[in-house]
């Protein structure tokens, strides 16, 4: 299929914006399609916001800390209007879609709070903006009262809901080619792909649904990002196809409940069916699955992922505690014996399986026993990475109106006794993993300075992440001791062998190439 090509709205040629994104990979699949909305608008993607026109910042709304960091990214953009080539600052995300109006009577450096519903006609809202008007602050709602509440009924109106990261392309959309020579909105041998990359890196997030169905009484995401809606498998094929043409070799696929997708297309299979489809790829070497729901998790899913090659062997589960009663309060199931047989599932099929999860500490009613019993389970759980939160309320959610609220200082204390624990606990299952055969992928080369301990000045220092490692908050390996042959280079995947650790970080030996794969 040959692109589409239009010429762009005039007065947006020549235009800068630069990015600037908060939060999870569902936030950067976002961005990467603002981004390619944009160059075929005719704008000129810059990497710095001081050098852009608008700055555009795509905000996170999650937890308390998550939209402090926002407010502060939208201030140090807005100081850019005094000191730097930056016109006006623009809120987009989480939080601007969460908050609006008042998110903009409270940040006046920000020159326009839009929410989802803007994101097809940002380039137009970009200019109206420099051309001196300020469009009306979006008017949150509850996101979820959009859609049917029976999953099955709910394709068929998703195409009028703007779900971000979906590729929804109308036919006002058009196609163009980017300052940089490269087609970022189609592809001349396949379908329409409106998404630009903001990075160089080797691997990408890929959204395959948005929303989401549960009730858990902590969170907020379901009315900001509304019920669980799936895209159909032939567009994720098709927008990984794209990614594996610009250079990546892994695609990390996320949603907000992964183990949900295919529930509103009328198959809860479409998962098994579609990662082997994804594998084959050409290009992709790796396909990495995010968000399973412990509850949610069958155990022919646990096959496909553990039999299927090029299926990372990593696991990430979302327990958020380990106490069945104080699971209970949160609306979600389980406790700590069904979670371990759970984990017993995994490492039966992947016995070196890399397995991550989060857990929330200091839930209101959490009692010493029900951390107790959190610990316990962390550690017999043996896992690789574990994120800790600590509890605070949430506009809106149901735990909010709930009693028996622990203190500031308590929910403190737990969160370092626990974060203490977690640190000890997962460094120690890294350096469990000395001897193992690992494939890694390489991500970054860097020159050592001479502070690089056991580097000197000048030497290279490779570092990527073993298949078990998810991006960004996994850990990282280092690689050594290659001979002979060129030094590895950023998207090569490399066999090596585990010598070493640091922390969840760790240290491996490249290996001949006609050393058998683990």
């Amino acid at each position: 299929m040959s692109p589409r090509l239009t010429e762009p709205a005039a007065p947006a040629q020549g235009r800068t914006v630069a990015l600037v994104t908060l939060g999870c990979s569902r936030n950067e699949v976002d961005s990467e399609e603002l981004a390619g909305r944009l160059t075929a608008g005719g704008w000129t993607l810059v990497d710095d916001a001081a050098e852009a026109d608008v700055a555009v910042v795509n905000t996170c709304g999650f937890v308390e800390q998550a939209k402090k960091d926002s407010i502060d990214a939208l201030l140090e953009a807005g100081d850019l209007k005094e000191t730097g080539r930056t016109q006006a600052v623009v809120a987009v995300g989480c939080l601007a879609e969460r908050y609006g109006q008042q998110l903009a009577d409270q940040l006046p450096e920000a020159d326009a709070v839009l929410g989802f519903d803007s994101y097809q006609d940002m380039s137009g809202q970009l200019q109206a903006i420099l051309d001196g008007d300020r469009p009306a602050s979006h008017t949150p709602r509850d996101r979820r009262q959009l859609l049917p509440i029976a999953p099955a009924a709910r394709q068929e109106g998703a195409d009028a809901v703007a779900l971000p990261g979906h590729q929804q392309i109308q036919p006002a959309d058009f196609v163009a080619t980017n300052s940089q020579g490269t087609d970022e909105v189609a592809s001349a041998s396949g379908p329409p792909v409106i998404r630009a990359r903001l990075d160089g890196r080797p691997w990408a997030p890929l959204k395959i649904a948005s929303g989401c169905d549960r009730r858990c009484a902590f969170c907020a995401i379901p009315m900001f990002r509304g019920s669980f809606v799936s895209r159909r498998p032939h567009e994720i094929l098709d927008e990984a196809r794209w990614l594996a043409q610009r250079g990546v070799r892994e695609v990390f696929l996320v949603s907000e409940n992964t183990t949900s997708y295919g529930k509103d297309l009328g198959d809860l299979r479409l998962l098994e069916q579609m990662l082997p489809e994804l594998a084959a790829i050409e290009g992709i070497d790796r396909v990495r699955v995010s968000y399973l729901q412990p509850a949610e998790i069958q155990p022919e899913l646990l096959d496909v992922m553990a039999q299927t090659p090029g299926v990372t062997p990593y696991f990430d589960i979302s327990f958020q505690h380990a106490s069945g009663r104080l699971l209970r309060t949160m609306r979600r199931f389980g406790d700590r014996e069904s979670f371990l047989a759970l984990l017993r599932m995994v490492r039966e099929r992947v016995p070196h399986a890399g397995i991550r999860s989060n857990v929330i500490v200091g839930f209101p009613g959490e009692t010493e026993e029900d951390l107790a019993e959190l610990t316990a389970f962390l550690q017999e759980a043996e896992l690789d990475v574990v994120g800790v939160f600590g509890y605070s309320d949430e506009d809106g959610t149901e735990a909010e109106s709930y009693a028996d609220k622990l203190a500031p200082e308590v929910i403190a204390e737990r969160v370092a006794l626990v974060c203490e624990l977690v640190e000890q606990l997962t460094a120690q299952r890294a350096a469990d993993r000395v001897g193992e055969q690992v494939s890694v992928l390489v991500e970054e080369i860097d020159v050592a300075d001479g502070d690089h301990a056991g580097w000197g000045a000048g030497e290279q220092v490779v570092t990527g992440r073993a298949e078990q490692q998810g991006p960004d908050v996994d850990g990282s390996t280092i690689l050594v001791g290659w001979t002979g042959g060129r030094a590895p280079r950023v998207g090569d995947v490399v066999l090596a062998e585990v010598v070493d650790t640091e922390g969840v970080d760790l240290i491996a030996r490249v290996l001949p190439e006609e050393a058998p794969a683990p």
